[in-house]
């Protein structure tokens, strides 16, 4: 536990006058006049310390941060898994880091044949043969698919066909990149169980249908056991199925979209092949697609022509939904992470994580309440409702977390479970992991029942304490 937080963030408080961490050299280079006095500060209020205070400054200020490689981390939907770093260290090959977009594809060809054989393993991963890397993150994916829909219906002028339907328990990034791309939403309900409704989608569904959008597994970590239903139904009216492949840690090796139905996916590369992420990047969201609609992928398409490599704009393509030719350098980690692990790898990884979930869900469900009690995929969603008629809200709990030394699980998702915690282990996490996590869980589940103050006033421990949010992202202060 930080016991003065102050001394350790202000550089400031350790100031000495006369210290120096560095002695600039003589310049090499002629003086220069000076701009006008008048915009020229002369007293500035900087630190004087030494080298070695500067560098445990920023080393115990860096160790404030929660991350992967220092903390358990999570954060549901989100795949916050282990990233190796040879994937970071191969992405840094000098033939990779300083090649430029505009150079000739001759000059190329290592890096286009690595975009192309990328291209071959997530459509043979996902069963979707036809394959872009341009989009730069999974929503943009989704975008691309909602656009490869309209200009397919269109091509078969059916442009009547503009509407989509949407899971009440979908990701958010959903119905607005349907809205994006000109469709109008209609939200089908989830069951009991955290299933399609069947009885809504037969009541909402007609022959204006251009998609439906479902995530596989769903954002409650269930497998929807109706796929081949609703594929069968959705295909009946004439509209495309289109798989938010956000959750495809859960599937490797284990199951083809295509062979559910799919028509359309796209897959964060950033979750679940192996890139550093979070801060608003870095992000990258292929799109998959069968291969009667592959004509309208966008541009570009790597491909090998008379064994020759180069990048193609597909015939009837949507076109550029990027610049020049995607996150290249998160393409390079995925392909690293693929033929490191190969298929039995990629197969383990999915068994782990769903094992992990479950190991989870089965030893908190008694203390937490469950939206559905059956078998999770990679993810569990608790609900906090038990809590909550206590005083604790769920996100008490998620801050308490962090006195722990755990980051807090995804909170208020999916939005039709109350009080919920979605928490995915991923399969990176050892079973000691997931049992110190499970006695924490308890622990904080037994402070609400015996000092609910402890909970609803932390983090105790952290520099920062517990802040107004709504305040705090529109008016933050970041000069202390």
């Amino acid at each position: 536990m930080i016991k003065n937080n102050r001394d350790r963030i202000l550089l400031m408080d350790r100031s000495k006058a006369g210290r120096k961490a560095f002695a600039f050299p003589s310049s090499d280079v002629p003086k220069q006049k000076l701009p006008d006095k008048q915009i020229i500060r002369t007293k500035i209020s900087l630190p004087e310390v030494s080298q070695l205070e500067i560098i445990r400054y920023f080393t115990n200020l860096s160790r404030l941060n929660f991350s992967i490689d220092t903390n358990f981390y999570p954060l549901g939907s989100c795949t916050m898994k282990y990233n190796p770093k040879i994937n970071d260290e191969i992405a840094s090959f000098s033939g990779f880091q300083n090649i430029h977009p505009l150079q000739t594809t001759e000059t190329a060809q290592g890096a286009i044949k690595l975009m192309r054989l990328l291209q071959e393993f997530l459509g043979e991963i996902t069963g979707l043969k036809g394959v872009s890397l341009a989009p730069l993150a999974g929503a943009q994916g989704e975008y691309s698919g909602l656009l490869i829909a309209r200009r397919f219906h269109s091509s078969k002028n059916n442009n009547h066909k503009n509407i989509a339907i949407i899971p009440d328990s979908a990701h958010g990034t959903n119905p607005a990149s349907a809205a994006m791309a000109g469709l109008e939403v209609r939200t089908v309900k989830s069951d009991n169980n955290g299933n399609v409704d069947l009885t809504d989608l037969e009541k909402i569904i007609d022959e204006k249908i251009a998609v439906f959008m479902i995530t596989i597994p769903s954002t409650l970590g269930l497998f929807e056991p109706n796929i081949l239903k609703i594929t069968e139904i959705v295909h009946k009216y004439g509209g495309l199925v289109y798989a938010d492949g956000a959750n495809l840690n859960a599937l490797l090796g284990l199951i083809k979209l295509y062979d559910l139905g799919v028509d359309i996916c796209h897959s964060n590369l950033h979750k679940t092949f192996s890139t550093p992420h979070g801060g608003g990047g870095p992000g990258s969201g292929p799109v998959m697609v069968i291969k009667e609609l592959s004509e309208f992928l966008p541009s570009p398409v790597a491909r090998i022509h008379k064994n020759f490599y180069e990048l193609f704009t597909p015939e009837n393509s949507i076109g550029k939904i990027s610049s020049f030719h995607g996150s290249f350098g998160i393409l390079v980690r995925a392909y690293s992470y693929i033929k490191s692990l190969g298929s039995q790898g990629l197969k383990n990884v999915s068994k782990n994580a769903i094992i992990n979930a479950n190991y989870l869900q089965s030893q908190l469900k008694k203390n937490y309440s469950l939206y559905s009690d059956r078998y999770c995929m990679h993810e569990t969603v608790l609900s906090a409702t038990k809590q909550k008629n206590k005083g604790v809200s769920g996100l008490d709990i998620a801050k308490r977390l962090l006195d722990y030394g755990i980051h807090a699980p995804t909170m208020y998702f999916p939005q039709i479970v109350d009080e919920a915690l979605m928490i995915e282990p991923t399969e990176s996490e050892s079973k000691e992991t997931m049992d110190n996590f499970i006695d924490v869980m308890k622990k904080i589940d037994l402070e609400i029942n015996n000092n609910p103050e402890i909970v609803t006033t932390s983090p105790h421990s952290l520099p920062v304490k517990r802040l107004d949010e709504a305040k705090a992202a529109r008016n933050p202060i970041l000069t202390r």
